[in-house]
């Protein structure tokens, strides 16, 4: 047993051992694997080191040759451009000797062309501006005949055919146009139902005058006219209140200062009323729509504004009608030819009030209410003192003389029209060489006879240019004025 015992610690103890030796000999052969496996990474790696450094060395070897090539090609490029500068100072030295040459070459001209004309005028007797002189003479007498016919003729051609299309497209607005022509005045009387109504309208110590004049702004003229009261003011609203209230007063028959204030508020309001209605109606009857409101005030107060006679709100809304018609013929803006037809005149409505002539008022006032420079300018233009720039604008003028001069659209007075008259003859009688003026045909013509001596053919021509200016400068008239200048020569012997 005990025999069994000790081999069998034996046993263990040499399978111990052997597990020993195993291990040992195990690490042993891993040691030289690992040895091994590091000699040949080392190895590894020196190659691919080796074979960078070789590549880094041929690249910077290619670079370096890229270099040199680069410098070698600057250097030829400087050696060019070197010779090319040394070419270009070579010209320019060529050049500016040339030009010394040239210089050289005009002075020696000139001092030849001096001396040839000091001979000719030595020869010729006569110096240079007098030979200028000379021959422009000779030449105005050889053309002045030419030149005479040829704007003859020009005239006559262009007034053919600018009458010929003007007078289609005005009688076809004209046709289409059915307004009334009759003239119509602004009332500044008032008839009263009985001469005892002026002791009443007066009042006690003049009381109901004085309220009727505070509260209106009106002059009221009470004279010995039987039946009839005179209203004098600039402001033709103002005018038309007054007018209301004494009719509604005479109506009522309660006539005191305390009933004047009550009737004239109410004839205001009426009268705002109707001024707001009147400008309305006439935008909507000729179609225009976008008008500020307070332009449709002012244009509404032209209801009450006369001018020759003429109302001034149907005179403008004639015009926007034929305007409309004329601005379609002719391919014009027939939106803005309209509307600045329509308000050209408002400025009149406030003349009394502002200082100015009435086209320019109107205009600021267009201009200021936020309308398009357009409208502005048409309105502004439609007298010659502004130049018409546009096809609205002369459409505009050509409207405002066409309504204007009209059988009966107008009428003046007769001192006024014998003075008109008088100022048109001693307008053409101031120029010289006119030996008779005579203003005829109502005043649209007037006819001037020159002496022959004195204006010739062409000198007529310029004469009668003169004289329309000066008329369109200094003289206000409605429409157009002829102006004939007559040149005649005659001859005259007797037999006996």
């Amino acid at each position: 047993m005990i025999e069994g015992i000790v081999a069998a610690i034996i046993g263990v103890l040499l399978g111990a051992g052997g597990t020993v030796v195993y291990e040992k000999r195990r690490q042993a052969g891993g040691k030289i694997k690992a040895d091994k496996l590091i000699a040949q990474a080392t190895t590894k790696a020196s190659d691919i080191i080796l074979q960078a450094k070789e590549e880094a060395v041929k690249l910077d070897n290619e670079r370096r040759g890229e270099w040199k090539k680069t410098e070698t090609r600057l250097a030829d490029r400087e050696t060019t451009l070197d010779h090319k500068f040394d070419d270009l100072d070579k010209r320019a030295e060529k050049l500016r000797n040339e030009e010394r040459g040239v210089e050289d070459l005009k002075n020696e001209i000139r001092d030849i062309r001096g001396k040839q004309q000091e001979k000719l005028e030595k020869i010729a007797k006569l110096s240079k501006a007098e030979a200028a002189e000379k021959l422009m003479e000779v030449t105005e007498r050889d053309i002045k005949q030419d030149m005479i016919g040829l704007i003859n003729k020009l005239q006559n051609d262009a007034k053919e055919d600018a009458e010929e299309i003007a007078q289609t497209i005005l009688v076809t607005a004209m046709e289409r146009m059915s307004s009334e022509v009759t003239a119509e005045r602004t009332v500044t009387a008032v008839k009263l139902t009985d001469d005892e109504m002026k002791g009443r309208i007066i009042g006690k110590e003049g009381r109901n005058i004085q309220s009727l004049q505070r509260a209106t702004g009106v002059d009221i003229l009470v004279d010995d006219t039987p039946g009839m009261i005179i209203l004098s003011s600039f402001d033709p609203v103002r005018r038309q209140i007054a007018r209301m209230s004494l009719e509604l007063l005479m109506k009522d028959g309660r006539i005191h200062p305390g009933r004047i204030e009550e009737i004239v508020a109410k004839a205001e309001t009426e009268i705002n009323k109707e001024i707001n209605r009147a400008g309305e109606d006439a935008a909507r009857e000729v179609g225009v729509v976008g008008i500020p409101k307070e332009m449709l005030r002012l244009l509404g107060e032209l209801k009450y504004r006369t001018s020759y006679g003429q109302n001034v709100l149907m005179h403008s809304v004639e015009m926007a009608h034929m305007a409309g018609l004329i601005a379609e013929e002719i391919g014009a803006d027939v939106r803005v030819t309209k509307t600045a037809t329509l308000l050209h005149d408002v400025g009149k409505a406030v003349t009394h009030k502002m200082e100015g002539k009435h086209h320019h008022i109107a205009a600021e006032l267009a201009r200021k209410y936020g309308m398009t420079e357009d409208i502005a300018h048409a309105i502004e233009a439609h007298h010659d003192d502004i130049e018409a720039t546009t096809p609205e604008a002369l459409v505009v003028r050509v409207c405002d003389a066409l309504s204007t001069a009209r059988p009966g659209a107008r009428n003046i007075s007769a001192e006024n029209f014998v003075e008109r008259m008088r100022d048109l003859e001693n307008i053409a009688l101031g120029f010289s060489g006119i030996d008779k003026a005579y203003a005829i045909s109502a005043g649209r013509e007037v006819r001037v006879i020159v002496s022959p001596k004195s204006v010739d053919d062409l000198s007529a021509i310029k004469l009668a240019r003169d004289i329309a200016v000066k008329i369109e400068s200094t003289m206000q008239y409605p429409g157009t004025i002829k102006v004939n200048v007559i040149r005649e020569t005659r001859a005259i012997e007797y037999a006996k």
